[in-house]
């Protein structure tokens, strides 16, 4: 079973993207669960949101949060300095992170592999969200797809069509661009 945990704000669109995100892996023929955990501020606090993506002969059981994901996807770098978030990440992990810095100057552990985008500027250049709050929950996924091959572009551009709400052309087009220009490190 691979487990995910996304981080991000409020109105970043994190649980629209664990559902994506579990869909492109139905889609694939995979068991999957997503949800969220959020309290009553939510426009601007802190949000998770999970998924569990498992194999045909595998069980999805387990109903509580993941405190030892497999890959984290970070919506708003600033989250990183709580420490928290990658808090339990499995050695050898994707961090997928929203920002413009490259992924070896973000200061992670080396034992995990970072992958970064500027998910921000993606979603601003496609009229998702505004300049002060840009929904970047579709860039992430692009650029998630790339780093870790779980889910294929193509999956997750159906995924967005079917469980994204709005601006479906621009949602897509904002995921292939951050697959697109995703960096790999380590």
């Amino acid at each position: 079973m691979i487990e995910l945990r996304i981080h991000g704000r409020g109105g970043q669109g994190a649980v629209v993207a664990s559902k994506a995100l579990a869909e492109a892996a139905f889609l694939r023929g995979h068991l999957v669960q997503s949800y969220p955990d959020y309290g009553v501020e939510r426009r601007g606090a802190p949000v998770v949101a999970f998924a569990r993506i498992a194999e045909e002969d595998d069980r999805l059981l387990v109903r509580q949060d993941i405190t030892e994901p497999d890959h984290i996807l970070v919506l708003d770098p600033t989250l990183l300095d709580t420490g928290s978030v990658v808090s339990g990440l499995k050695a050898g992990g994707w961090i997928v992170v929203n920002t413009d810095e490259a992924p070896g100057d973000l200061g992670i552990d080396p034992s995990y592999r970072v992958a970064t985008v500027d998910a921000s500027a993606i979603a601003i250049r496609h009229g998702l969200g505004s300049r002060a709050q840009p929904v970047v929950n579709t860039a992430i996924l692009g650029a998630f797809a790339r780093a870790t091959g779980i889910v294929d572009l193509e999956a997750v551009l159906e995924a967005i069509s079917m469980e994204v709400p709005v601006k479906k052309v621009e949602n897509r087009a904002a995921a292939s661009e951050a697959f697109d220009e995703a960096r790999l490190g380590g």
